[in-house]
């Protein structure tokens, strides 16, 4: 267990994982070294450009919570190591490849701590490495049938719709909350939906426990979206280890925003202040008062709270075990990380 133990650790930290169970422990740290083996090796190339590319958010870390939940859905079933192995690697690279045309989109100079590729090269061998490694995710996961391509092909036009209609914004009578909540659903839901599905029906679990590990990931990706947005706004930086209003820096509107700007009781200098990016850091400051102050806040809290409960509901459609406890303990930890 001690060779593998920091990557437990490391997940703890991040996604609020409880285990008490030592064999689960074990299987899961042992899934995550061979998924992290096996994206060294998708990642390798005899040229030397795109390997160096293609590695440098591969070395980077970073929480790897889709192959764990990926592995954790596969405790429902009834083996395939090598499979889903595969399947939890294919798609962490799928979403490894998102952040590369994500740092290209929002001109970001940093990624997990290291300079972003994009800002170390340029835009053009960020988008090509980003390529390159969604064409090795589909690689990998043709080799688990038929289904399973499919399945990761639809999941891309998921990701690639709810990148677009952000981009755009809603439309005209569209509601943006609304529009909002369904395009982190899309961006963020939809990949990790897809590694409870895989990780399940790669696994040979039962079709109803495929389907209830498919919602909670959905459930739960969103969640974990919603959750970074209160964080933004709530958490002092010493709390959260980020800066708080990047979001407001950025001109993003997110969910405490977006119901703030829905309640016609919001200060009107607050709503002032949402119109766009604001880059003064006293104004910023006075931004999150407001926001700490408004309902727009609370409102985004009992939501997520909501989410949290909906993922609940689904776990228990799964047969007790230390793995669906594992589960609950991350739908708990989105909420309690907010407080």
């Amino acid at each position: 267990m001690s060779v593998h133990s920091g990557t437990i650790e490391d997940l703890r930290a991040s996604v609020g994982l409880r285990i008490a169970d030592e064999q689960l422990l074990r299987t899961l740290a042992a899934g995550l070294a061979d998924v992290e083996n096996l994206l060294r090796e998708t990642a390798r190339s005899e040229v030397k450009a795109v390997h160096d590319a293609a590695s440098h958010l591969v070395e980077a870390g970073g929480k790897r919570f889709r192959p764990m939940f990926t592995l954790l859905a596969a405790e429902f079933g009834e083996g395939n190591h090598e499979g889903v192995v595969t399947a939890a690697a294919a798609v962490e690279l799928v979403h490894l490849a998102t952040l590369y045309h994500d740092d290209v989109m929002d001109e970001a100079t940093m990624r997990r701590g290291a300079q972003s590729v994009n800002a170390r090269w340029d835009n053009t061998v960020a988008i090509l490495t980003g390529d390159f490694l969604f064409a090795h995710a589909s690689r990998l996961v043709s080799y688990l049938g038929t289904d399973a391509a499919r399945i990761i092909a639809e999941t891309f036009g998921e990701l690639v719709t709810g990148q677009m209609r952000e981009t755009v914004g809603p439309a005209d009578g569209e509601d943006p909350i609304e529009h909002y909540l369904s395009v982190i659903a899309q961006k963020t839901g939809s990949l990790i939906a897809t590694a409870g599905r895989f990780g399940g029906m790669v696994s040979g679990a039962k079709p109803e426990y495929v389907e209830a590990l498919t919602r909670v990931g959905d459930i739960i990706g969103t969640a974990f979206q919603i959750s970074d947005d209160i964080i933004d706004i709530a958490s002092p930086s010493d709390e959260s280890g980020k800066t708080p209003g990047t979001d407001l820096r950025e001109g993003v509107r997110t969910l405490p925003m977006l119901f703030a700007l829905a309640d016609p009781s919001t200060d009107p200098r607050l709503v002032e202040l949402l119109r766009g990016p604001i880059t003064a850091d006293p104004l910023i400051e006075e931004a999150l008062d407001l926001l700490r102050a408004s309902s727009g806040l609370d409102r985004a809290m009992g939501t997520l709270s909501d989410y949290a409960r909906r993922a609940r509901a689904e776990l228990s459609a799964l047969p007790a075990s230390a793995a669906r406890d594992a589960c609950e303990s991350v739908a708990d930890y989105l909420v309690a990380r907010t407080r």
